[in-house]
């Protein structure tokens, strides 16, 4: 049965103001969707709000009860929480695309394994899910640093949302489903570990990669310098994946014996740094990456 109109709308609100007790800034979202309910800079008036200029969803976010109870009298809109303004960085654990691999892991397997892989258990922060299945882990984020939106970057299915983005509020429902909290209501700080991932990385100065003179076969050597060069080349958002594929295909070669592991993992670890990878991450993908192509490594004679 359909929950009434008025009801839905109270319940909406209820979330709103829940969300705005908690130091959030919250704004409207067309009922049953995900999108912002406010109008574009096309269509702008220069009144009201934005006598001096549009105003954008982030900068209309509010916490306050009055103009929060002034819009939810108009329809029962979902909730959006403006994470910049609110202070928040949101983890978003995402679920594979209805087409994908059966075997594709979710956001909340890869999110997992890098934790695994940096010796940290999974952040116990307040978490909700969302409508597709997945779900989204709320930290504060740290005074002084202006963390940006990501896709891939954290991880495979791992996206984050800061300044310029925003998240739909748990209470919010959509043809796919509700936003449910299913944590207690503690937001916990964002580790060290993770901001080190998401912290923009100083402009490193560029030049020619130069590997170190070692002793390995001519073609070990020129595989190494060839996947150090594709890392270098990566896009931003995936830096980290191409790192782990790229140390995954070199890793066959200290398998056969052909050249040393610390030389193959200090070029990596020199490749992805430079390209603005934090060496933690970098030593954690290496490591994994050789560890597994090494152990399913074929026989040369069979490669």
């Amino acid at each position: 049965m359909t929950q009434p109109t008025d009801n839905r709308r109270e319940a909406l609100l209820t979330a709103a103001l829940n969300a705005a007790e908690r130091g959030w800034h919250v704004f409207p979202l067309f009922p049953a969707t995900k999108r912002p309910a406010l109008h574009g800079e096309a269509s702008c008036s220069r009144a009201g709000a934005c006598v001096d200029g549009h105003r954008k969803w982030e900068q209309r976010a509010t916490t306050d009860p009055d103009r929060i109870r002034a819009t939810w009298t108009h329809a029962p809109f979902n909730v959006g929480i403006a994470t910049g303004p609110s202070g928040l960085l949101v983890v978003d654990l995402d679920m594979p695309k209805p087409h994908s691999n059966a075997d594709t892991p979710d956001g909340a397997a890869t999110f997992g394994a890098l934790c695994e892989r940096t010796g940290h258990a999974v952040p116990d922060t307040y978490r909700t899910r969302t409508a597709s299945g997945g779900s989204h882990l709320y930290f504060t984020a740290p005074t002084g640093v202006r963390l940006a939106n990501t896709a891939g970057t954290v991880a495979p299915l791992v996206d984050t949302r800061a300044w310029g983005g925003y998240v739909v509020a748990a209470g919010s429902i959509t043809p796919a489903g509700p936003y449910k909290a299913i944590s207690g209501p503690v937001t916990a700080s964002l580790p060290a570990w993770l901001l080190s991932i998401l912290k923009p990385a100083p402009v490193r100065p560029t030049g020619p990669l130069r590997l170190p003179a070692v002793n390995g076969s001519r073609a070990a050597l020129a595989a190494l310098e060839r996947e150090c060069a594709v890392v270098s080349a990566a896009p931003e958002s995936k830096r980290n994946i191409t790192l782990n594929r790229c140390a995954f295909k070199v890793g066959r070669f200290v398998a056969w014996g052909d050249i040393a592991r610390h030389v193959v993992e200090d070029a990596f670890q020199a490749a992805g740094e430079a390209h603005g990878l934090p060496a933690a991450e970098c030593r954690a993908t290496i490591r994994s990456a050789l560890d597994g192509s090494i152990r399913k490594a074929r026989p040369r004679d069979a490669a």
